[in-house]
């Protein structure tokens, strides 16, 4: 009907411009009203998200953008409008004809996006579908079913191997990637799940417009009461929301507590008493604190990582959470800084460079380095800085930077930090940094 009603628009401005002589400028006017036109349909016709309409299929792509289908077309990312599908996978309804999908995950190892339809899949690398493509389902995933519901990869660590999850009413079949062998399971417990997401390590399972997290090796429903409305999560709607937009929205409001980058690249910024992956953007987004680690419910003075494990640091206490295990809490703790660290006082901040076995504590205007390889663990050297009252501090191949509000002092090293009696000049968090509106 879109179709039929953009070439009757479209031949009426042929009318309009050729049955007669005109002036120039009354076929510009005319020109401009059937685009406007033709656009206004367009738009009219486009689905939206926010009408609780639920999703074919989910996937990030290579360069983490989300993306949402829904017949055929799709949303980019957690806000904006709809668009056609094959305006971003060009081949995917122009030669195919497909107009739907039934599942969809990106595969990490090779970054290739797979693309679920009735028998066939498809396989796209950089947005452009690979030669040889569509192919029976059988051919690249032998054992899995056709006509999926959803799908979703799941890392060794989260599952028991490099795998992906297929979804086919309430049977998930488990593919083995190395092994390319298959092990059913029956969630009877889960709803129906049309499509599956696996965002910041968690799993969430679609149906209609609500969601449900849930464990990915026994699906046991997990973190808290479930079904939720995605319109509160994971998308950008009017009167929806869930109080975790805790976002900087300019620069220069900017104010942190602590800042770390864990051995797998996952970058951590804390505020409050919520949490952002910095590394996840575009499509940044707040959580609370304790929703990773449950722990901690009244925010932290300083994060550092060191050995996949990550130090929580809050008044005289410290949490040590295992990252490789989904960071849960290593037995015995918390503990006070004065078993852990053999420091006493008011934390405000701390790191660990790449590759290395000490970390640097600061508080106040003091910063003391601490060797976290020995037994007990002593202050090794002090020093004192030419500034206090310091938020954040974070080390990396570039350097350290020493956050204080919406700016933050650069080093080149531990060594140059110690040693230095006059405080650089400040520079202002930017956009790069934080993902803020300069």
């Amino acid at each position: 009907m879109a179709l039929s009603t953009t070439t009757l628009f479209l031949c009426l401005a042929l009318a309009l411009t050729n049955a007669a002589p005109v002036n120039h400028d009354a076929a510009v006017d005319v020109a401009l009203i059937v685009t406007r036109d033709i656009r206004s349909t367009r738009n009219a016709s486009l689905p939206d998200r926010c009408d609780g309409i639920g999703f074919d299929a989910i996937t990030p792509d290579e360069n983490g953008i989300t993306f949402f289908f829904r017949g055929s077309h799709l949303w980019k990312g957690f806000r904006g409008p709809a668009q056609l599908s094959n305006e971003s996978f060009q081949q995917l309804d122009d030669i195919h004809n497909i107009g739907h999908v039934d599942a969809a995950f990106r595969m990490t190892h090779n970054d290739h996006m797979y693309f679920f339809v009735d028998d066939k899949v498809f396989s796209y690398y950089g947005h452009a579908l690979k030669n040889g493509y569509p192919k029976d389902i059988q051919q690249d995933f032998p054992g899995v079913p056709s006509y999926l519901d959803s799908a979703v990869e799941c890392p060794k660590g989260e599952c028991m191997a490099d795998s992906v999850l297929f979804f086919k009413g309430h049977d998930v079949h488990v593919y083995d990637i190395a092994t390319k062998t298959v092990k059913t399971k029956t969630w009877s417990h889960l709803p129906v799940c049309t499509s599956a997401l696996r965002w910041l390590e968690h799993y969430y399972c679609f149906h209609g417009n609500n969601f449900t997290r849930f464990h990915p090796v026994l699906g046991e429903v997990s973190g808290g009461v479930y079904p939720k409305d995605a319109r509160d999560y994971f998308m950008k709607c009017p009167n929806h929301g869930h109080g975790g937009n805790h976002t900087f929205l300019n620069c220069s409001d900017v104010k942190i507590d602590a800042i770390t980058t864990d051995d797998a690249g996952k970058r951590y910024v804390f505020a409050g008493t919520n949490y952002m992956r910095l590394d996840t953007r575009p499509d940044v987004h707040a959580f609370p604190i304790a929703r990773s680690w449950k722990e901690v419910t009244n925010g932290v003075d300083a994060v550092f990582s060191y050995t996949d494990n990550m130090y929580l640091i809050k008044d005289d206490q410290v949490y040590i959470y295992n990252a490789a295990a989904q960071y849960t809490l290593i037995e015995g703790y918390p503990k006070t800084l004065k078993e852990e660290l053999g420091i006493e006082g008011h934390v405000d901040a701390a790191f660990v460079c790449p590759n290395d076995d000490t970390v640097h504590i600061i508080i106040g205007g003091t910063i003391r380095a601490i060797d976290l390889s020995a037994t007990p663990r002593v202050v090794i050297r002090e020093w004192l800085l030419p500034f206090s009252d310091i938020d954040a501090a974070l080390c990396s191949a570039e350097g350290i930077n020493v956050f204080k509000g919406a700016t933050y002092y650069h080093y080149e090293s531990p060594m140059t930090l110690a040693m230095s009696r006059i405080a650089p000049e400040p520079q202002h968090v930017n956009t790069a940094m934080m993902g803020c509106k300069e």
